[in-house]
């Protein structure tokens, strides 16, 4: 039975972990050729390895999506080696610190910016010109639950997010006649590296969001990864300039 993506090219960055990982995964699963970025050289060279486990075809560049040369390099890697970038989902992101806005440290709010915001920025910038020359593509950038709602104690990763969503939506109006489609996807509590860090730096936060949910759990990797794959997908070929949540319930309270 063919895949949903059969033949397709996929860049996808953040993918050495976590909904990255998933995505990753996922898009394989689905008969697409993967290009897996991520700073992270070893958990990259990782996810490549459990694609080709599964059968499917990957490939891995590092890069630091702050970086705009790095950007440029990657997406033409992409080109090099399959010959197009047909979807492009741009995960990459870090939570940066836990405390109040007023004891921010000003170096890690512009750093998350950097990697948060600019860094899907950067990553448009130079996947939207290759996806013109096809005269198609997809991208999906992962924004948050936080993109939506506000979050006490994370004002850059809030402010990123929400940034995120806003640069998606004039994307996607932007090139709406061009044949690119742009969404995000907004996931609430999932089960990722980075959400242990937070809880496992405090316990009862962690408890706290789990009690939030409405669905009574957290999120899988894997439950954000099909709705990304969706919205690449032919399936979706009518939806464009969506946050979409995938969160259980949360932002719907």
């Amino acid at each position: 039975m063919a895949g949903q993506l059969d033949g397709k090219v996929v860049l996808i960055t953040g993918a050495g972990s976590g909904i990255g990982r998933a995505s990753a995964l996922t898009f394989a699963r689905e008969g697409a050729k993967v290009m897996v970025a991520d700073i992270v050289v070893e958990g990259g060279e990782e996810t490549v390895r459990l694609v080709k486990n599964a059968g499917g075809e990957a490939s891995f560049v590092k890069v630091d999506v702050s970086n705009a040369a790095d950007v440029e390099a990657m997406v033409n890697k992409v080109v090099e080696v399959y010959g197009r970038i047909d979807c492009a989902h741009n995960n990459a992101g870090i939570e940066g610190q836990l405390v109040s806005t007023h004891e921010y440290a000003e170096e890690m709010f512009d750093k998350v910016i950097a990697i948060n915001l600019t860094g899907v920025w950067l990553c448009m910038k130079y996947e939207i010109p290759h996806m013109l020359k096809q005269g198609s593509g997809a991208i999906v950038n992962t924004a948050s639950g936080a993109g939506l709602v506000g979050a006490a104690g994370m004002s850059a990763y809030v402010a990123s997010k929400h940034g995120v969503v806003g640069l998606s939506k004039t994307a996607a109006l932007e090139y709406a006649k061009s044949g690119i489609r742009v969404n995000a996807v907004c996931p609430g509590l999932i089960q990722t590296p980075m959400v242990e860090r937070l809880t496992n730096a405090q316990p009862q936060l962690g408890e706290a969001l789990v009690a939030a949910e409405p669905i009574g759990r957290t999120g899988r990797p894997e439950e954000i990864a099909e709705s990304v794959v969706w919205l690449c997908s032919d399936a979706a070929s009518f939806v464009t300039g969506h946050a979409m949540s995938v969160d259980g319930g949360y932002v719907a309270q």
